[in-house]
């Protein structure tokens, strides 16, 4: 989440308005990632109740044509009791609108927080949440590619070029071309795949104690290999934000908790180091380029693409696979 896009008082009151939840009190921007423009919304309605939303304003990584997947998805886990914020139709029924050529939509806002030191019972109760929109998913019915697979990591790193790579930290471009030649080589393709989240960091789950409330942003979600989400999800919450050490203990936690609802078949759990390989290396990649090419005057906090560098180097250790041994 970010603010790239600037709305006026009101501009920002009449796209609220044609959502019918009240009038618009307040709009905060929200600086935290990289994606699209989100505002935290409050309105009051006719009996002087208040309500929270979030707006989201799509920006260029954000294709409008999946718009349909990402927003009927979150409607389709919603009415399966899974933890995540429903879409706000429009006066007309719509799940989003445009304004000024850009699409946005208007989202529940749940409560809860996200941890930034979790403990290991959060990170099972996350990897619980993870497997259940994974089971959840399976009659979705709809699917959509992943923009962010191996081909997309392949041209973002391609993107920011040896000198730019270099730039963040000598010796980068030429790890990054080792990792990527085994991960061309041994990518599986005979794995389950479904619906999957693709992005669930801790500032994507919102928690109230050890209680999951909410999975968010779900814009990069998609079609892809199952186990793979769980190693993203893996990387995410298993290391130090800075990604030189690792957490056994909510490594553990988080596979436990997962195979309590969706136990892992053989094939998948031997797959798990070289998917997690593939899990660092896409944060990598976009983090590299975000790095390099992100406008200067845009209210969003870049991130260091070597906290993945680490983690990469860490799952590409045969000795650390064990972490996913059962």
């Amino acid at each position: 989440m970010a603010v790239y896009t600037r709305l006026g008082a009101e501009e920002m009151a009449a796209i609220i308005a044609a959502f019918d939840v009240g009038t618009l009190i307040s709009a905060k921007g929200i600086a935290e990632g990289v994606s699209n423009s989100n505002w935290l919304i409050e309105t009051q309605d006719s009996q002087d109740a208040t309500h929270r939303f979030i707006l989201t304003v799509y920006e260029t990584r954000t294709d409008t044509a999946d718009l349909p997947f990402f927003l009927n998805l979150l409607d389709h886990l919603a009415a399966r009791n899974c933890p995540v914020p429903r879409t706000i139709h429009d006066v007309e029924g719509a799940s989003h609108r445009f304004y000024k050529g850009k699409a946005l939509a208007l989202i529940e806002f749940l409560p809860g927080i996200s941890v930034s030191d979790p403990t290991p019972v959060q990170a099972r109760a996350v990897g619980q949440a993870l497997a259940q929109v994974h089971l959840a998913a399976a009659d979705f019915g709809c699917e959509r590619t992943n923009s962010m697979g191996p081909d997309a990591w392949r041209q973002l790193l391609s993107d920011c070029r040896s000198d730019g790579l270099e730039s963040i930290a000598p010796g980068l471009s030429r790890l990054v071309e080792r990792e990527l030649s085994v991960l061309a080589a041994g990518w599986p393709t005979d794995l389950p795949r479904g619906v999957i989240h693709a992005d669930l960091f801790p500032d994507n789950v919102l928690m109230l104690g050890d209680k999951v409330t909410g999975l968010i942003d779900f814009y990069f979600a998609c079609t892809d290999i199952v186990a793979y989400d769980l190693a993203v999800t893996h990387a995410a919450w298993c290391f130090s934000a800075d990604g030189a050490e690792f957490l056994p203990d909510l490594s553990a936690a988080l596979m436990e908790g997962y195979e309590s609802v969706r136990p892992l078949s053989a094939v998948e759990r031997a797959a798990m180091p070289l998917l997690a390989q593939g899990a660092a290396m896409r944060f990598l990649a976009t983090r590299a380029y975000d790095w390099l090419y992100t406008v200067e005057d845009a209210l969003v906090t870049l991130k260091d693409p070597m906290a993945f560098v680490r983690r990469l180097e860490f799952y590409a250790d045969p000795a650390n696979a064990e972490v996913f041994s059962a």
